[in-house]
């Protein structure tokens, strides 16, 4: 398994991006890069494995104000194969060799599911109810520091 940065004007007729979930998140990438901009390593990033992309996590946009949101997604016929868990993992990993001073926060649908899982066991905490124009009410998560970690 790996992460491959998802690249601005992508050749969309390439071979890993034949499945319909690739093309609709190529799409959707087509409108967000140019309102969040490419300024690596804050972009998003394609989950490969065995040459097949099976879903895909980034940041939303580079930090402001000391934070910078995460997201995640895997493709339906490959959820609950831990996928997610190792895109959430490889983005905090990502965030901390690039600033350590970040943090790191995400969105959840206020309920609990498998991403409210994946955060916890990422050692992120709820953190209040946020509005999200994709979601509406949203469940904000925000990564523990080192420290917090290290006190638990």
């Amino acid at each position: 398994m790996e992460l491959r940065i998802l690249q601005q004007n992508i050749d969309k007729t390439d071979q890993l991006f034949e499945s319909l979930d690739c093309q609709s998140l190529l799409g959707m990438y087509e409108d967000f890069y140019p309102k969040i901009g490419f300024h690596l390593p804050w972009v998003a990033y394609l989950v490969v494995k065995q040459n097949e992309v099976v879903g895909t996590c980034s940041f939303i946009g580079r930090p402001k104000d000391g934070k910078v949101e995460i997201s995640y997604w895997t493709f339906k016929e490959f959820e609950g194969q831990g996928f997610a868990s190792f895109a959430c993992k490889e983005l905090i990993k990502i965030a901390r060799n690039a600033d350590l001073s970040v943090t790191l926060t995400a969105k959840t649908e206020p309920a609990h599911n498998a991403s409210t899982r994946i955060l916890e066991n990422n050692n992120f905490i709820f953190s209040g109810i946020v509005q999200d124009e994709e979601i509406g009410d949203a469940w904000l998560w925000t990564l523990k520091s080192d420290e917090q970690i290290l006190d638990s």
